[in-house]
Formats: C-alpha cells, structure tokens, sequence
C-alpha cells in the first residue's frame, strides 16, 4: 500500500541516501516531501524523475504523513519527531537522540524486525558501527551465544558527514600542495592519518562511540549480559567501516561452522580467499547493501576452540544508515 513518506535532513549525505535507496527499491509512496533546515529552503531535489523543492522542517510538516524518514541530526530529532507522531506520522529516526529510551524499538531488520511492532510512533535506527558489526556476528549468536565480543572500528570520514568527506578530500590536497591542513569540520587532519573517534570521552575512558556500540548491541539481542568492548578510531577511507571483531562462544566452533552460517546469514556476503590473501576491502562494501565478511579464523588463544576472528566491511551510508531505515519503513507496509 502506498504511502505518503517525508525525509527530514534530505540535503545531507544520508537523506540522498534515503532517496537513493528509496528508488532502487521502488518503494511505494503517493507523495513525498523534502524537508531541511531554513538554509536548505528552496533547492531542488530531483527524486524518480521528478524536481522537488526542499521546505524548511517544522512543527506543521507532516500533515498527512504515514512514514518521516528522519536524519537531520539528535537534536532536530528530539523537537521535532514528536510532532510528527503527533501528526500521525511514524517516524524512523537515524540520530541517536531515541536508541536508547526503553519506550523506541531499536531495531535492524535482519535481526529483531519482530520489535518494529511494538513501537509508538518513534523507531530508532542504531549506529553505523553498531550496525555494520551485529549483521554478520547475530546469526553466529544465535546458533551458538556469544559471551565476549571485541571490536575494533575503522570508521570512514562518511561517518562525520559529507562535509567531513569534502574536507578529507581538500586536506589531500592541501597536504600534496604544501599547504596548511584545513580543520574545519574534523577535529584533527584525517588525510593520511589516523586519530581515535572524536567523540566525548566518558568517566570511564571509553568515548560515546565506544559505548554506543556496547548498548546499542546489547538492546537489539536483548541480551544485557553479553560482555563487549571496543576501541572506535577514524580512518583515511571516504565511506564504509571495517571492523576486526573477536568473538568468544559458549560452544566450541570451528571457522568452517561460522563460514557455512554466514553463507546464507540475510545481509551478509563473504570475501574470504586466503591463498589470494583477498578480503573485504572499503572499496568491495561501498555502494552495496551487504555486510562483506572474511578473515574467518581460530582464535587460538581462547581454549577448546571457543574463540573466532573474523574481518568485516559495510558501507556506513547504506547498510549503517539510509538502508537500514528503509528496511524498516518497508516493514511498516
């Protein structure tokens, strides 16, 4: 049944995504409005052949609206998600302004989908990072359950935004030019550098991307116990995540067990030649749906063969956000 859908942050990176996603998939929708903050009024967006113009996102915007697809920032999320709820409309919400309230589903499709149904107007897509790590570890998890998981991120400069990606790209430049590195949008020089995600750091260490990770992971498997860790730094790479993941089972499994449950995992494809020495690369991830997995190894130093390796890649746009909130939207037909 077609319905009458809004992008809240339609200018952005992942509100082209959303239209992007949205007619690759021939989502059905009577009509669509394009919303953006007041700088944004008056572009033209052009979506299935059709030019539209973007109208400033307020509190009377969705009127007559089923699905707001939203991705303007926590901030905007919180003022004005509820008034599209208000308004009728259910609202997926990419920010991380509602992931963790007990009342919003937090929700990948692969994974719990059945929580969609308990929402109250608000549904919550997770992190990028969250995202791209669980797709492949969940069907692992639940043939045989994880008890440790520790992830290393390597996060693209699209996790930042496409100002964050212009500006890596001018800090090539500029770098290659002998010229002084603009940081202006990233907090320090990202071409041909490495920092640690820049995200406030917590009493505890760990920053909020760390932690989100954690959380977030813990309310999708609904499984409060599982024992996570990780260490989220940003990398030199346009758009797609990887991530070195550790996993500790209950059970003892063995490489080709996880190999054979991930070849028909939902979300999930494999890159895995080790005579090649051929693995999931930004580059094999990026523009795709799937999560690339490979790298799949014995963890030698965790007894009876409990312990696994494993290598993935996922393109922080797509999979870590527009498509994941499309996912969900097409739940809600």
């Amino acid at each position: 049944m077609a319905k009458n859908i809004a992008i809240a942050g339609v200018t952005g990176a992942v509100g082209q995504e959303f239209l992007r996603i949205l007619e690759q998939r021939n989502f059905p929708f009577s009509s669509c409005k394009m919303l953006a903050s007041s700088r944004s009024v008056g572009k033209k967006v052009t979506f299935k052949d059709k030019e539209y113009t973007v109208e400033e996102l307020k509190h009377d915007s969705f009127k007559g609206v089923d699905i707001a697809l939203f991705s303007a920032g926590g901030a905007r999320s919180k003022e004005f998600a509820p008034s599209a709820v208000k308004a009728g409309a259910v609202v997926v919400d990419n920010s991380s302004a509602f992931r963790m309230d007990p009342e919003v589903p937090l929700v990948v499709p692969e994974i719990n989908s059945e929580d969609i149904a308990k929402h109250k107007g608000i549904i919550a897509n997770p992190n990028c990072t969250t995202i791209i790590g669980i797709v492949p570890v969940w069907p692992l998890h639940r043939a045989n359950p994880v008890k440790r998981m520790i992830v290393s991120s390597y996060q693209a400069a699209s996790g930042a935004g496409q100002s964050a990606m212009l500006e890596m790209i001018q800090q090539a430049r500029e770098i290659l030019d002998g010229k002084p590195v603009t940081c202006k949008i990233l907090k320090y020089q990202l071409a041909f550098n490495v920092y640690c995600h820049d995200s406030k750091i917590g009493p505890n260490g760990y920053n909020e991307e760390e932690m989100k990770l954690v959380k977030e992971t813990r309310k999708i498997f609904h499984c409060p116990d599982i024992a996570i860790t990780g260490t989220c730094v940003r990398v030199p790479v346009l758009r797609t995540h990887c991530e070195s993941i550790n996993l500790e089972f209950t059970e003892p499994i063995s490489p080709e067990e996880v190999r054979g449950l991930l070849e028909t995992a939902p979300g999930v494809s494999i890159i895995d030649d080790r005579q090649a020495n051929r693995f999931p690369m930004p580059i094999d991830a990026t523009g795709k749906d799937d999560v690339y997995v490979g790298r799949i190894r014995q963890d030698e130093s965790i007894p009876e063969g409990r312990g696994i390796n494993i290598w993935v890649a996922g393109d922080q746009i797509r999979k870590g956000a527009a498509l994941n909130a499309v996912q969900i939207a097409e739940k809600l037909l």
